[in-house]
């Protein structure tokens, strides 16, 4: 439940406030948003279409396509606005609605990486037994279980900021509404929310992490100790650095915004970040598959 608060809208100062910068980057964004959507829903499309694609590497791709969709467009169409408006506003509800959806895509796509690691694993590390782990209702349990773990982490963001009292300054430092700008702004004790930010968002980012990083320590074990052939090696390798390259974007931007305390010396630094994950990521992610990924690349043209 929402508590009473004197303060029923949010202003989102956004990336900058030199005027004449404004429709630059009204321009750039909104392209780089088209692209986007362009290269996320064209992997969809063709992974969900094409036959030879119907395997759990790409049912897990088209996952991370659609995840990335959502993820930009709960960012972007609200900056793009603002880009335009001299009135930067967002209400109490919007601004909590977009920190839960952007909980909910971040960690759903965060425990996602660490779901197509561990598919890389069985598909390198244990061939045999791969289609029978690996199975078709397997790998939608585990897509099913990621987003459900993801949307009841966002809501416990949602419901604990939602019921902070903001009694006095609503100019967010941000360009969306996010958990460390409104604690900046919250009357009274934010004790629990800041461990809450720190434990548990922490623990899904860091565990997230750590495990998908497990899973290619194995698997380049076992590539240079069990793999006698140069061309079976690079291979396998090659299916795995295209996804390395995902995880690395996604993670290292994240985890430098949410592992330092919240100070208005870092807001400016934290904006910079988000746009690195929020917004240059998701585009980058069709690039990365499709420039790297053969049978992609063959499914495109034939559709084309």
């Amino acid at each position: 439940m929402l508590n009473q608060t004197s303060v029923t809208e949010f202003l989102l100062l956004g990336v900058t406030d030199i005027q004449v910068l404004q429709p630059v980057l009204f321009v750039v964004f909104l392209a780089i948003y088209i692209v986007s959507l362009a290269g996320n829903g064209a992997i969809l499309m063709v992974v969900t279409s094409e036959p030879r694609l119907h395997s759990p590497m790409y049912f897990f791709l088209g996952n991370l396509s659609c995840l990335d969709i959502c993820y930009s467009t709960v960012t972007l169409p609200k900056m793009l606005e603002n880009f335009l408006s001299t009135h930067k506003a967002i209400s109490f509800l919007g601004c909590i609605s977009q920190l839960h959806f952007f909980h909910f895509l971040g960690s759903t796509e965060a425990m996602l990486l660490t779901v197509m690691g561990f598919d890389r694993f069985m598909a390198i590390c244990k061939p045999l037994h791969y289609t029978l782990i690996m199975n078709h209702q397997v790998c939608i349990q585990l897509a099913v279980t990621v987003w459900i773990i993801g949307f009841f982490h966002a809501l416990l963001h949602s419901v604990m900021t939602s019921r902070l009292n903001f009694c006095g300054s609503n100019h967010i430092r941000h360009f969306f509404c996010d958990v460390k700008p409104l604690l900046e702004l919250a009357c009274g004790n934010i004790e629990l929310n800041e461990w809450l930010l720190n434990t548990v968002t922490g623990a899904i980012a860091m565990g997230s992490c750590f495990l998908t990083f497990l899973s290619y320590f194995y698997i380049i074990i076992y590539l240079f100790f069990k793999t006698h052939s140069y061309s079976m090696l690079h291979k396998a390798l090659s299916t795995c650095v295209s996804h390395l390259l995902v995880v690395v974007l996604f993670y290292i931007p994240g985890v430098f915004v949410y592992i330092h305390p919240a100070t208005s010396s870092s807001m400016d630094q934290d904006q910079i970040i988000a746009i690195m994950y929020s917004v240059v990521t998701p585009i980058l992610n069709p690039l990365i598959y499709t420039l790297r990924n053969k049978e992609v690349k063959g499914a495109l043209r034939g559709m084309m």
